[in-house]
């Protein structure tokens, strides 16, 4: 099983930010859609994803640095701790039961149940006389691990995840399911869906989708907001009126004012990414004036007509 820390690349006092970077970066590299002919780096990738998965649960962070589970999120083996002895950091018996001791590990400040591995030494009930588990071992059974977790890359439009639109995916097993994106939706997000992954002793694992928002040709995502170049002509420019944009949704109509220059923004108001508290970012457009490279016509105008202003006057010039 292998360390999450080490398979991050990270420290075990990397803080939240520390181990998101390095997940982001390591996904980035092993993504299985930039690696078709290297089944290696599906592995890896499978292994990164799992490894993000526990450290960026505080409470699984938590129990592993505490020894109470290992690398794959199962309960850790009472005779993995301890050195040659395989018994090294326990606190001594206890009195416990009736007459019996109660062997007590440091474990995360929880006694082990060793019930059922003496029952298994020494035969259980009826053989040797240690009926209940070694004359007062007792307590709590150690439950079945679950199966591995699956892990899935998912790439999602651009225009979707802005505007929430539902995800097809098809799992392992053939079956596809509709996934509901959530708000604030980004390149990296994870998603779990429970009891999807592959099966084990104690129930199947669960499924890990980390989503790739796919970069679209015009549009570009500033925090929760969608920003675009729109290129209108000359005559909107100088006269105004009004020209279709589009947004991530559909089309709007936007009105050009009059003796707009090049580099003018206007903002669509709720026209961005959905945020988690439930707000949505805006569209920021920016107007871009296109003239044509050869147009006598504009040609001729230009020569004759003469912009009395110095539009660089502000700049020294």
């Amino acid at each position: 099983m292998a360390d999450p820390y080490q398979t991050l690349g990270v420290s075990r006092t990397a803080s939240e930010a520390d181990i998101k970077k390095a997940y982001r970066k390591l996904a980035k590299e092993l993504h299985p859609d930039r690696n078709k002919d290297n089944p290696k780096a599906a592995e890896k990738f499978s292994q990164v994803t799992n490894a993000y998965d526990l450290l960026n649960d505080k409470d699984k962070r938590a129990r592993f640095d505490r020894g109470e589970i290992d690398g794959d999120g199962n309960p850790a083996s009472p005779f993995g701790y301890g050195g040659a002895g395989g018994f090294g950091g326990g606190a001594g018996p206890r009195p416990g039961g009736a007459g019996g001791f109660r062997q007590q590990f440091d474990f995360g400040g929880e006694g082990a149940d060793m019930s059922d591995i003496f029952e298994g030494m020494f035969g259980g009930a009826g053989r040797g006389g240690f009926s209940g588990g070694f004359g007062g071992f007792g307590g709590r059974g150690r439950s079945a691990a679950k199966g591995a977790n699956s892990a899935y890359a998912l790439r999602v439009p651009f225009v979707d995840a802005a505007a929430l639109s539902p995800q097809r995916i098809t799992l392992a097993d053939g079956k596809t399911i509709d996934l509901k994106l959530p708000a604030g939706v980004d390149t990296g997000t994870q998603m779990r869906l429970g009891g999807k992954g592959e099966q084990g002793p104690g129930g199947p694992g669960d499924a890990i989708i980390t989503i790739e928002v796919v970069p679209h040709a015009f549009f570009t995502r500033d925090g929760d907001d969608v920003r675009l170049d729109l290129p209108i002509s000359l005559n909107e420019a100088v006269l105004g009126g009004q020209v279709k944009a589009p947004t991530v949704e559909r089309p709007v109509m936007l009105t050009i004012p009059k003796g707009t220059t090049s580099g003018k923004t206007l903002r669509l108001k709720g026209k961005g990414f959905h945020r988690k508290d439930g707000g949505r970012g805006d569209q920021l457009i920016t107007l871009m004036i296109d003239i044509p490279a050869d147009d006598a016509a504009l040609q001729q105008f230009a020569a004759e007509w003469t912009d009395g202003r110095n539009p660089r006057a502000a700049m020294g010039v």
